[in-house]
């Protein structure tokens, strides 16, 4: 099988539309298929690392100018790029999945199309929760319509989907997978991986997200300056980087807990598997959330989840019962209050957990599933 990946991003970049199209070229290859890219320059700058399966592709992103956006001489130029590029990595392709939204997903539908080429489109949620059709059938509603199949990061997101008047046949929902490297440990493998982090208390919540507005860790500092007027063997570490860091850390040291509080950075994931084994919270104070990964990584290595109450949140407690519990958003107080709450009875998450999360989100099950969506597109051919 021959698949070529079209997304905006790939690693470095840390996005879900990142990550995925990395993935599965990774476990293609492993099952003896052949991949390519097709891809923009990294958002954050470096360069691709050598694990990627196949050829990458890359072609421009927008330009600085903004007259040239304005007469669309960018877009022109950039799509004959994104052309040529998939003459080049997607001649011999069988499928292509493309990944999100923007303007070289819109190209990739259209040059597919023309060849009478089967492709995937797979949602993550910001294409969908701000989908506005902008006239009869602009190009993403186009490619939305025209693809083989879609896949949806969750139930919610093809809820919403269907509601906005998107309904189609063959709409999926395949979850993201989790690393093997997220996994429980016991007692004494939890304490090592404290001391190996630098945490000597003896409590920890952890939070794993960009640090921006949308991502709501100014209230999870108001939340932990509450929790920590009353206890002292408590730490909170948030892992990421992003425009509200001097912000964020300001905060801390306003609210007089600079000191129990630890901004890791971007931390690798090996080492952020750690500190979900370590943790007895994982915090999620989002305001928006299609299916959030990282949660589910925190559950696969055995650590309840307090979530606000945004659309990922709620599936991941219908999903895993008592195990995440749901607070309102924006709501510093009712944050607190869950956490203290499990802090003061703190346990690992249920075993069904662990059996839910091997059937739905292991790296063979999702693999599984965008192969035989693969092999349902191209018997549409």
């Amino acid at each position: 099988m021959r698949i070529c990946h079209v997304s905006p991003h790939l690693p470095p970049d840390q996005a879900a539309n990142a990550l995925l199209p990395a993935q599965l070229g990774s476990w293609t290859r492993a099952r003896g298929g052949d991949v390519t890219f097709v891809t923009q320059p990294p958002a954050q700058g470096g360069q691709v690392p050598g694990e990627l399966a196949g050829p990458v592709h890359r072609v421009p992103g927008r330009s600085p100018s903004a007259l040239a956006r304005l007469t669309r001489l960018d877009s022109l130029s950039r799509a004959r790029a994104i052309s040529r590029a998939l003459d080049e990595a997607a001649h011999d392709a069988d499928v292509l999945h493309l990944h999100s939204n923007g303007l070289i997903v819109e190209v990739a539908a259209e040059w597919a199309r023309r060849r009478r080429r089967p492709f995937v489109l797979t949602l993550y949620g910001t294409e969908i929760w701000h989908y506005r059709q902008r006239w009869p059938l602009d190009p993403f509603t186009r490619a939305y319509r025209h693809a083989a199949a879609v896949t949806f990061y969750s139930e919610g997101l093809l809820a919403h989907a269907r509601k906005l008047g998107l309904a189609r046949p063959h709409l999926h929902v395949v979850y993201p997978a989790v690393s093997d490297r997220f996994v429980r440990v016991d007692e004494t493998t939890r304490e090592r991986y404290r001391a190996e982090l630098g945490i000597r208390e003896p409590h920890l919540i952890l939070n794993v997200k960009r640090l921006h507005e949308l991502a709501g860790q100014r209230y999870l500092l108001d939340a932990f300056a509450t929790i920590t007027r009353a206890r002292a063997d408590v730490r909170l570490v948030i892992c990421g980087t992003g425009p509200l860091q001097a912000d964020l850390e300001s905060q801390a040291r306003d609210a007089g807990i600079a000191s129990r509080v630890t901004f890791a950075g971007l931390v690798p994931n090996d080492r952020v598997a750690r500190y979900a084994a370590a943790a007895d919270l994982f915090a999620l104070p989002s305001l928006l959330e299609a299916l959030p990964t990282v949660a589910v990584e925190a559950l696969a290595a055995g650590t309840p989840v307090v979530s606000a109450d945004h659309p990922g949140g709620n599936e991941l407690r219908g999903l895993f019962d008592d195990d995440v519990t749901i607070v309102p958003k924006e709501d510093a107080a009712a944050l607190a209050g869950a956490l203290a709450a499990w802090l003061a009875a703190p346990r690992r998450t249920h075993p069904a957990t662990a059996d839910l999360i091997a059937q739905r989100f292991s790296p063979e099950a999702v693999m599984n599933a965008y192969e035989r969506i693969y092999q349902q597109a191209m018997a549409t051919a």
